[in-house]
């Protein structure tokens, strides 16, 4: 975590889960580094490394060699937060989705189009009808 307090659960089991979505893809999970952290903090690294002057719930930095994935993705907990409560999704589910879109985006999904955000969210909720806690 970064500037916030959160523990995240059932970390063993996110990861056999992120391994089994990875591996639908024919990829290898390399090293993943989830980092917790404030809509502030998240906002900073937006505007500074990707010339964004907007809030997000993820970024995820690609250091990706070959077949093996790779990255740093930074969550926003109160972009997660307000975004369940908008959609009245439990947090649990929507943390899931933005853990796994991600490393969708790692695998190779991209969401700029309109075909492209279906696509990903097509495959995120496949990704998630895998996930068992």
């Amino acid at each position: 975590t970064e500037d916030i307090s959160f523990v995240f659960k059932n970390k063993r089991k996110v990861s056999s889960w992120l391994n089994s979505v990875v591996t639908s893809f024919d990829k290898k999970v390399g090293t993943l580094n989830y980092i917790f952290c404030s809509d502030q903090y998240l906002y900073s690294i937006n505007k500074t490394y990707l010339n964004h002057d907007n809030f997000t719930d993820i970024i995820t930095f690609n250091y990706c060699d070959g077949n093996k994935i790779s990255g740093d993705l930074f969550i926003s907990i109160d972009r997660v937060q307000e975004y369940s409560t908008l959609n009245n999704i439990e947090f649990n589910i929507e943390i899931h989705r933005v853990i796994v879109h991600g490393v969708l985006h790692l695998c190779g999904f991209n969401d700029k189009t309109e075909e492209e955000k279906e696509n990903m969210r097509k495959q995120e909720n496949i990704s998630l009808q895998l996930l068992t806690l």
